[in-house]
């Protein structure tokens, strides 16, 4: 098989990693384009498309991934290679959370000789993501957390400095518009997951699964001070559509306000006062590990 593999410039010199890709090589060929700079991901896409590569591998974390997924989808569906994923991020929870191996080796393997699935993709208007969009204040919290109680808490550090930060946040109000219902919302924070993991670990959708066709939302509506233990256990019970932490389980979901919102796909920022965010049903070809809790037949 054709394998290329797309790797985030930042960890070409690491040791490691090439210790892994010459290990792997000597039981198939792989090929390897670093990145450079802005744009390069989807020229290299673009490029090993047209060498007949009929195997990807996103080498990075899970902007890397979003990344080379954007450019895939960007292809006509006769033309899009299989993805597999090497992580190589801080965090790689969407790679964490398929239990594809986090050794640069194990990984490597599992790129070569794994079998594909049919997995659900998102688009968010021009934009395409796997894991996790999250808007609103979560989207600042990911940026201004300081990195010493990142170490300290993982990803626990973004549930505790949000919550005492929420508190006194100003929250967007806007319209929400889901297949059956739309209604008016003051949101602190919302998160639109196709996977079930974002911000080191912090689990958003315990139960969202990437070959469903639906997309997990969870919204964190403006509320009292005195209300913060009642928020604090609606969290931490992901089967429960509370007073103030509301959860769907959707194909689509449109937001729109007045308030030019942030919002962060998988590492990447954008600002948007509508969006609209739409499984693409079994639209990436994966290569996933046996028995992947994130898919149906697990």
């Amino acid at each position: 098989m054709h394998i290329r593999i797309i790797l985030n410039g930042k960890k070409a010199g690491l040791e490691p990693v090439r210790s892994a890709i010459f290990k792997a090589r000597e039981t198939g060929e792989i090929e390897v384009r670093a990145t450079w700079e802005g744009g390069d991901v989807e020229r290299l896409v673009q490029e090993a498309v047209r060498d007949g590569c009929e195997r990807l591998v996103a080498a990075g974390g899970d902007g890397t991934v979003k990344e080379v997924v954007d450019a895939i989808l960007r292809l006509g569906a006769d033309e899009r290679p299989e993805l597999a994923v090497m992580p190589l991020g801080t965090a790689n929870d969407f790679a964490t959370a398929c239990t594809i191996p986090a050794d640069h080796l194990l990984a490597l393997q599992l790129a070569q000789s794994g079998k594909v699935q049919n997995v659900d993709a998102v688009k968010a208007n021009e934009h395409h993501f796997m894991n996790v969009a999250s808007g609103g204040f979560g989207a600042q919290v990911t940026a201004n957390t300081p990195v010493v109680l990142k170490n300290f808490l993982g990803g626990g550090a973004y549930t505790l400095s949000g919550l005492v930060q929420a508190i006194s946040f100003s929250p967007y109000q806007g319209e929400v518009r889901l297949p059956d219902q739309s209604f008016s919302n003051a949101v602190i924070v919302g998160a639109v997951c196709n996977g079930r993991q974002a911000g080191g670990g912090q689990q958003l959708a315990p139960q969202a699964l990437i070959d469903d066709g639906l997309l997990d939302l969870v919204a964190l509506n403006n509320f009292p001070p005195e209300a913060l233990v009642q928020v604090v256990e609606e969290l931490s019970a992901p089967e429960v559509n509370g007073e103030f932490v509301k959860r769907f389980r959707v194909p689509w979901v449109e937001w729109e306000s007045n308030a030019v919102m942030p919002v962060n796909l998988d590492g990447e920022p954008i600002s948007s006062n509508k969006i609209r965010f739409e499984v693409m049903p079994g639209a990436i070809k994966l290569v996933l590990p046996d028995k992947c809790p994130m898919t149906k037949g697990s």
